[in-house]
This record gives C-alpha cells, sequence and structure tokens, in this order.
C-alpha cells in the first residue's frame, strides 16, 4: 500500500518513539500554526497554492489537479531528499500531513513510499489535531498548579528559568507567547504566535509534563499580549496558594533594564505604549516619562513607571493565602523558592 493512513492517536505516540512529522502546507499556513516538532516541506508555495484555489473555482478540479501535478513534479527529487535528510533511518515511518488529510499529504506518502522512505498520511491532517487540542483544553484535568506572583520586575520568569534544568516542572507562558505580559512586553521581541499555534505550544508542554505531580508557572492575566490564556487552564491557576515574591525597587529596576537590552534602540517603540497611559496617569504624568524617555534616562525611567502605573495597578493582586519570598539576588531567590514550593507542597490540595 503506496498511501498507508495512520489516526491522530497513533501518529502522536510514533511521535514520542521518534516519527518525523512532515507539514506539506505553505510556508504561511506552517507559520500560522503546525504540530510541534514538525517540520515544513511545503509541496506548493503561498503563490501557487493560490493559483491553484483560483483555478479550481475559476475553471474546474481537473484542471487545478493538473496544473498542480506540473508544479509539483519537478520538485519530487528535492522534497523527497529533503525529508530523507531530516529523518532517523531506524525511526518510524515519517508522518506527513496537511490541512485536512486531503490531497497533498496523499501525494507526499505515495511519493515517499515509492522511493523506498516509509511514511504515512495523516488522516484528518492537521484540521483533527487542532480538533483534540480544542478538546484538551476543554476537558483536561491537570494536576495542582503552583504560582509564581509579585509586583512587576521581581525576577519571576528569571526564578523559573533558573528551576527548568533542575528538573522543576515549570510551563512558561511567557516564553510560549513570546511576550513579558506587561504594557511594554512585546517590545524587542519577535512578533507573538498566533493563538492557535500558542496553544499547540501549550499543549505539548503539559503533554511533556503529563507525568508530574505538580506544575509551576507564573501569575498572568487571562491575556497575554494579544494571545489568550485557555480558560480553563487559567482557572486551575488560581486554586493554589500562592508564591509571592518581594524585592526593593532598586532591585526591581535592575531586573526590568536587564530584561530589555539594547535600549536606546527601542527607544522609538517606548514612546506609543507610554502615551497609551494617558487615560491612567494624566497628560502631565505621561509628558514627563517621555521626557525621561528623551533623554535617555533610563533607570528613572523604569522607576517612575514602578511608583505611577505598575505596582498601583497590580498591589491589589496581593494573594491571601502565600508563601512569601524576599529576593535580594538571584541565588537567594532561587534556594527560597524550592523552599516554599517544598512547604506549599506538603499542604493539602485545594
Amino acid at each position: 500500500m503506496l498511501h498507508p493512513v495512520i489516526a491522530l492517536d497513533e501518529a502522536l505516540a510514533l511521535r514520542h518513539r521518534g516519527a518525523l512529522l512532515v507539514d506539506v502546507r505553505t510556508p504561511a499556513e506552517f507559520a500560522d500554526t503546525t504540530i510541534p516538532g514538525a517540520i515544513n516541506v511545503p509541496i506548493f508555495d503561498d503563490a501557487e497554492r493560490a493559483l491553484i484555489g483560483t483555478l479550481y473555482k475559476q475553471r474546474s478540479k481537473g484542471d487545478a489537479r493538473r496544473r498542480g501535478i506540473e508544479l509539483v513534479a519537478p520538485k519530487i527529487p528535492q522534497l523527497l531528499q529533503q525529508i530523507e535528510a531530516s529523518r532517523d533511518p531506524d525511526s518510524p515511518p515519517a508522518i506527513i500531513f496537511c490541512w485536512r488529510g486531503g490531497l497533498r499529504s496523499l501525494a507526499m506518502t505515495t511519493f515517499l513510499n515509492l522511493a523506498g522512505i516509509p511514511a504515512r498520511q495523516l488522516s484528518g491532517g492537521h484540521k483533527a489535531f487542532r480538533r483534540m487540542v480544542s478538546r484538551y483544553f476543554e476537558t483536561a484535568a491537570w494536576p495542582r498548579i503552583l504560582v509564581l506572583r509579585g509586583l512587576t520586575g521581581v525576577g519571576k520568569t528569571q526564578l523559573l528559568q533558573q528551576l527548568v534544568p533542575q528538573g522543576y516542572p515549570v510551563v512558561d507562558l511567557e516564553g510560549l507567547a513570546n511576550h513579558r505580559g506587561s504594557a511594554f512586553g512585546a517590545l524587542g521581541l519577535e512578533p507573538q504566535p498566533g493563538q492557535k499555534k500558542f496553544e499547540a505550544l501549550l499543549w505539548h508542554r503539559l503533554e511533556q509534563l503529563r507525568a508530574a505531580d505538580y506544575l509551576l508557572t507564573e501569575g498572568e492575566s487571562l491575556h497575554i499580549g494579544r494571545l489568550v490564556v485557555p480558560k480553563r487552564f487559567h482557572q486551575a491557576m488560581q486554586q493554589q496558594p500562592s508564591l509571592w515574591v518581594e524585592a526593593s525597587l532598586d532591585y526591581r529596576v535592575q531586573v526590568i533594564l536587564a530584561d530589555y537590552p539594547a535600549l536606546d534602540d527601542l527607544r522609538t517603540a517606548f514612546q506609543a505604549p507610554i502615551l497609551a497611559l494617558k487615560e491612567r496617569l494624566g497628560k502631565q504624568v505621561v509628558a514627563e516619562l517621555l521626557e525621561l524617555l528623551q533623554r535617555g534616562e533610563w533607570q528613572q525611567l523604569v522607576r517612575e513607571l514602578m511608583v505611577r502605573y505598575y505596582d498601583p495597578l497590580y498591589l491589589h493582586t496581593l494573594p491571601e493565602r502565600r508563601q512569601e519570598i524576599r529576593v535580594e539576588s538571584l541565588s537567594q531567590g532561587v534556594e527560597q523558592l524550592r523552599a516554599k514550593i517544598t512547604a506549599l507542597l506538603s499542604e493539602p490540595a485545594g
């Protein structure tokens, strides 16, 4: 059989055993979302797919298919070579998918098997995976989630990053969302992923930690930049006593400055987020902040933003049930955090 089909659950099991996942959709489709870990070997580029779609609508299915074959035929050796080079010869068959498990993945699976490269076509394509992820966030049960909270600049992200190499079950929501989770959180970073890709990445991380007795993450609002944390997962983040981090204003300023490298290069980018604070802070305060920005007085600017904007905005989030951590240095903070995690885990869940 030149194009054997495989169900999603079987494909994901093979994925755990090292099977190569190959997304044959266009680069634009792949950039929007994919199955985490998949490589992109597009049968058509974005313009070619648009052309095929136009032929299908304006002329006929047959014309569209014939033109598709003409476009793909010269590429076949290169496409096969790319997949073969990416695949471990001793791994399970490659899993090939397109949007709905249609002609693109069917063709590539057939080509591969004809060439002696074992491959399986994913039944239902990426659409089946997307349905599974949506259902997961609607129905899944997670272990208790310990949440690190505190005012802006206390170094929550840095503390969690120190625990990852030590094997702690950290879910880095800001890292997955590519955003620092504040009004200035996108500055200096690449664009955020789309919502579907964010959810796929979060599903992947939670799957990696499915054997963990608990999860550890940073407190976030429902929105991280323009992305939304799946609501049931966000609700689960509110159930346990918090790990509340405190630090001096001077320490917090230094943490923020370190988190925004090449600040002078971002001077223009800072203007719009500061102007957006006018309704909350008033014209006079915003004018003062813009003046500090123009003069490049970064320490004072960050200090003023903390005192005037961030602290009044977030101080009310101080949770009643909490283990407090006082941070004076990163290494000392990590040791305290580890001790407080142990203390929380010794308490009954809920």
